[in-house]
């Protein structure tokens, strides 16, 4: 028999029974809530009728595994290479498309070209292995990815392919904060955009800007979306003595200048961004004199310089620090996919510290002047120093022309008026490399005064090889041997280590 309950017992009781049948539906709810957060969904943007297109691929997408197919609208980036013999540079057509999804998605490309004989989806660690018939392939993505789509080994007329997360930040068009752009093409009367502080710029995916859009001694501003920003008079976004600045998933197309520059700017963040250029100093994103930058998740292919971290140039003074470039692809046709330290202040000398590149793809490399090369440069001129770097999980395709790595610290007289410092404390992890056999890095300190200190590789990776001290090798040959390396002598406690050596060590 089953004691009775007490009047406090009995109270307890139905107040657990309740609970219970509040959790239950918060369970169900919550479970609701997950089911359409995970929904297969699809947004796909116009490209304006005025925009110039490329006629290379067909691109359909739809919803895993059985949507509807939609056809996207492709753009023309263009690219440069440039002829080794005279100078001259050679543009280049090709194709981008984009989308939003959440879920999976399927993607069809066709190659109207014909001829398709060799396939391939980059970058490599993406592990993207397309099913192909004929001149259509097809693949799956549960991600967002920012990929291109080879054919027959052609690294210029080739797809660029932006399949972004849905944007849930979509602002009202009436919104007082927001400088708002629906579809199709827009101007200014001088060719820039002037944004004021507190204020956000929101470019719709079917948006076409032809304006550079310019942050001035302003705060607490950007630019979001997933618009085009195109052929800008002065680059696509500038940012000078600025906080609080974000720079989103907009894409710049063929700008006269650099993607981003920034100058005496602090608390930056760009996440998301698209650039392709191929006109003359075509930088991606160029720092200056500034600190606390994140730079996460772009794709970035140029005609010069990807990354570019300096300090003092032209109307820009002070030291470049704690600046993060992660989750994203570099691919230079021109020039360094990471270059830093070039320009600085030889009068009132600065530094640039705290600087991380961590889980990134470079896909190419094309420099052929000895000068310019490094797939990741570190060149400190004007009386710069370069300390605590950290590079971590950096996968480096097969690229075309020049070095894997290039520490130097140097006197170009072109641009310097005074040689760098020194670098000190660079901690380099998970590097690795995949291709052909590479021309010989180079690690130069100048002189005993202006030397290269305390470089440790850890689990550098060449062509499956690990490099490492205690790697096996003729006793007479050095580490540095086996990459090919050359460090000069005023290269000080250079290290390489296994990963097993490294926590050892730890």
């Amino acid at each position: 028999m089953t004691p009775s309950l007490s009047r406090r017992g009995a109270l307890q009781a139905a107040g657990a029974t309740v609970l219970a049948a509040g959790l239950t539906n918060l369970t169900a709810t919550a479970a609701r809530a997950d089911e359409a957060a995970v929904a297969p969904k699809l947004v796909t943007y116009p490209r304006p009728a005025a925009m110039p297109t490329n006629t290379s691929f067909k691109v359909r997408v739809r919803t895993a595994p059985d949507g509807e197919w939609q056809t996207l609208d492709i753009w023309r980036p263009q690219l440069s290479e440039i002829n080794a013999t005279t100078g001259s540079s050679k543009v280049y057509n090709s194709s981008l498309a984009y989308f939003d999804f959440q879920g999976s998605v399927e993607v069809e490309v066709t190659y109207l070209k014909g001829g398709t004989g060799k396939v391939r989806v980059r970058p490599d660690s993406y592990g993207i292995k397309p099913e192909v018939g004929g001149d259509t392939l097809r693949f799956t993505l549960d991600q967002p990815r920012k990929a291109v789509v080879q054919i027959n080994d052609d690294i210029f007329d080739c797809l660029h392919l932006f399949a972004r997360a849905i944007d849930r930040k979509i602002p009202e068009q009436d919104d007082p904060d927001v400088l708002y752009y629906g579809p199709g093409v827009h101007t200014t009367p001088d060719g820039y955009l002037t944004v004021p502080s507190g204020k956000t710029v929101y470019l719709d995916g079917g948006a076409v800007l032809k304006a550079t859009v310019l942050f001035r001694d302003v705060e607490h501003a950007g630019i979001t979306g997933r618009g085009v920003l195109a052929g800008t008079v002065d680059g696509g976004v500038l940012i000078e003595n600025s906080r609080n600045i974000s720079v989103g998933a907009v894409t710049v197309l063929n700008p006269n200048g650099y993607a981003v520059k920034m100058g005496e700017a602090t608390g930056v963040t760009i996440k998301g961004l698209g650039s392709f250029s191929s006109k003359g100093w075509g930088d991606g994103i160029d720092v200056f004199c500034s600190s606390n930058v994140v730079v996460d998740g772009v794709f970035m292919r140029n005609s010069d310089d990807c990354i570019a971290l300096y300090t003092h140039r032209w109307e820009y003074y002070g030291d470049t620090s704690d600046i993060t470039v992660r989750n994203s692809t570099l691919w230079a046709d021109v020039a360094h996919p990471i270059n830093v330290g070039t320009h600085g202040n030889s009068d009132n000398p600065e530094v640039l510290k705290n600087l991380t590149f961590k889980n990134l793809d470079i896909c190419d490399h094309r420099e052929p002047q000895m000068g310019y090369q490094g797939c990741i440069a570190l060149n400190p001129g004007d009386s710069n120093l370069i300390k605590n770097v950290k590079v971590d999980n950096v996968r480096v395709e097969d690229f075309r022309w020049g070095q894997l790595i290039h520490m130097r610290v140097m006197y170009n007289t072109k641009y310097n008026t005074s040689v760098g410092r020194g670098i000190q404390n660079v901690y380099v992890k998970d590097l690795s490399y995949t291709g052909k056999p590479l021309a010989t890095c180079l690690l130069l300190g100048y002189d005993a005064k202006h030397a290269i200190k305390d470089v440790t590789f850890e689990n550098l990776v060449v062509n499956g090889t690990v490099i490492a001290d205690s790697m096996k090798k003729p006793g007479w040959y050095l580490t540095t041997d086996t990459i090919p390396m050359h460090a000069n002598e005023h290269v000080l406690n250079l290290k390489f280590l296994t990963t097993a050596e490294a926590a050892a060590a730890s």
